[in-house]
């Protein structure tokens, strides 16, 4: 039998197009963003969660010369509201990046190991949650669920 995987998201031609709470989580993306510390890769990522009693939670890649040891954006946001909001779920996930790894008009793509945790985050709290991707050229894919970035995840 021959089975399909589908990915289902929407695609805007600008964040613009957005309702007010999604450019302004996108917002404090880019605000945070500001703060990465990716003086290796010249890539600066920045994430906003919004949890569900709406709080902002935000992060920005931290690097270290040490490699691997440092951490993405999105996994630094996940985990600070994993940890200071146990009981609050995540409703959506908003990513945006600056640098010279990605062309301008290429959706930003989270690694493997950020869309594993996106994924056990849904996991956990038994809830699926939007995720916003932002090009540099400021067009957004919106995904309705993390498991539509990575539809074979491990362990879930």
């Amino acid at each position: 039998m021959k089975k399909e995987l589908k990915i289902n998201y929407d695609q805007y031609s600008s964040w613009n197009d957005l309702s007010e709470s999604d450019r302004s989580l996108i917002e404090s993306a880019r605000v945070v963003m500001r703060d990465a510390y990716a003086p290796y890769s010249k890539f600066s990522v920045g994430a906003a969660v919004l949890l569900s009693n709406g709080e902002v939670i935000k992060g920005s890649n931290q690097e270290n010369i040490a490699y691997p040891s440092g951490l993405c954006a999105e996994r630094v946001a996940l985990f600070y509201a994993g940890s200071n909001f146990p009981s609050e779920s995540v409703n959506t996930l908003a990513i945006v990046a600056e640098g010279d790894l990605v062309p301008l008009e290429t959706i930003l793509s989270p690694c493997g190991g950020c869309r594993q945790v996106m994924v056990e985050t849904e996991s956990r709290q038994k809830k699926a949650y939007r995720v916003i991707l932002v090009s540099q050229n400021g067009e957004v894919v919106v995904f309705k669920s993390a498991t539509d970035l990575l539809p074979l995840a491990f362990g879930v």
